[in-house]
C-alpha cells in the first residue's frame, strides 16, 4: 500500500545555495518531495498557499517578504525550518525561541538532525507544540530587517485618467485575470473601482499587514471595513462589509484569524 509523500517549498533568493540545500535533502530525505522553489518571499508566500506543503525551508534575507515574514504568514500548523547566514545573535534567538535552522553552506550531518526532528513532528501527526513567544520573537528578528515604509498611494489609469488612489481608502484588492480590481470607497470622492496591473502577491508585501489582511489567494481585504465573518459550512467561510454587498471569500489557511471570544 502506497502513501502520500511528504511534500516541501524551498525559498532562496540565491539560485547556488537553493541547488545545494535540494541536493541535500536529496540525500538526507530521499522520500520528500520538492513541490515548490522560490526566489524570492513573495512567491514563496504564493507558492505556499497554493501547493500546502507540509514543510518549509525559507531563506531569511529575500526580496519583497523576507523568510521571517514568511513564517509570520505561515503560523505554527506547518514546520518552518530557516536556512541562514545570519550572526550568531539570529543563531541564538532561534535556539531561544525553538526555531529550527541550518547554516549555509548546509552541512548534511546538521541537516540530517533536522530531518529526523521533522519526522518524528509529522509522522505523529501531532499538533505544533504551543509556542507562546514565537510570534514575539519573529516579530522581534523581522524588525532587524530594513523594509520600505508602506504603499500609501496607487496610481491607476482609467481612459485618459490616471487616478491617484489612497491606499488607506481602499476597501479590498481581488484578483481579477491579468489585473487586481482596487474597490475604493474615498470619503470625499465617494466609492470606485479601477483595475491595475501589479499582481496581488506583489502588492501584498508592500501594504501595511497591521491593516490590510490576506484572507484568500486571491483577496486582500482592509479590516476596517470589515463587518463579520460568516461560516456557511464545515469548510467555507465569507466575509461580509460596511454598507457593502460584496462578500468576500476565506480560503481555509486564513479561517482561524476570525474566532468568537
Amino acid at each position: 500500500m502506497s502513501t502520500t509523500p511528504l511534500t516541501a517549498l524551498i525559498a532562496d533568493d540565491e539560485e547556488a545555495p537553493r541547488a545545494q540545500l535540494k541536493a541535500a535533502l536529496q540525500q538526507a530525505w530521499p522520500e520528500l518531495q520538492i513541490v515548490a522553489e522560490a526566489s524570492n518571499g513573495v512567491d514563496a508566500w504564493d507558492a505556499y498557499l497554493e501547493h500546502e506543503p507540509q514543510v518549509c525551508f525559507l531563506d531569511i534575507r529575500m526580496p519583497g517578504l523576507s523568510g521571517i515574514d514568511v513564517a509570520r504568514r505561515i503560523g505554527s500548523q506547518t514546520p518552518v525550518v530557516f536556512v541562514t547566514a545570519f550572526g550568531d545573535h539570529a543563531v541564538t534567538a532561534f535556539e531561544a525561541g525553538a526555531v529550527d535552522y541550518v547554516m549555509k553552506p548546509v552541512e548534511l550531518a546538521r541537516l540530517q538532525q533536522t530531518v529526523e526532528r521533522l519526522q518524528a513532528r509529522l509522522h505523529t501527526h501531532a499538533p505544533a507544540a504551543p509556542q507562546p513567544d514565537l510570534q514575539a520573537l519573529l516579530s522581534q528578528l523581522g524588525q532587524s530587517l530594513r523594509k520600505p515604509a508602506p504603499l500609501s498611494v496607487i496610481q491607476a489609469a482609467v481612459g485618459k485618467e490616471v487616478k491617484l488612489l489612497r491606499v488607506e481608502h481602499v476597501v479590498f484588492f481581488e484578483a481579477d485575470s491579468r489585473y487586481t480590481r482596487v474597490v475604493v470607497d474615498d470619503p470625499v470622492t465617494g466609492p470606485s473601482e479601477a483595475l491595475i496591473r501589479t499582481p496581488l502577491k506583489e502588492l501584498l508585501a508592500q501594504l501595511d499587514p497591521d491593516q490590510f489582511w490576506q484572507v484568500h489567494r486571491s483577496v486582500i481585504v482592509n479590516h476596517h471595513h470589515i463587518a463579520s465573518a460568516v461560516r456557511v459550512d464545515e469548510g467555507t467561510m465569507v466575509l461580509t462589509l460596511r454598507g457593502r454587498p460584496d462578500r468576500l471569500p476565506v480560503s481555509r489557511h486564513f479561517q482561524g484569524m476570525f474566532k468568537g471570544q
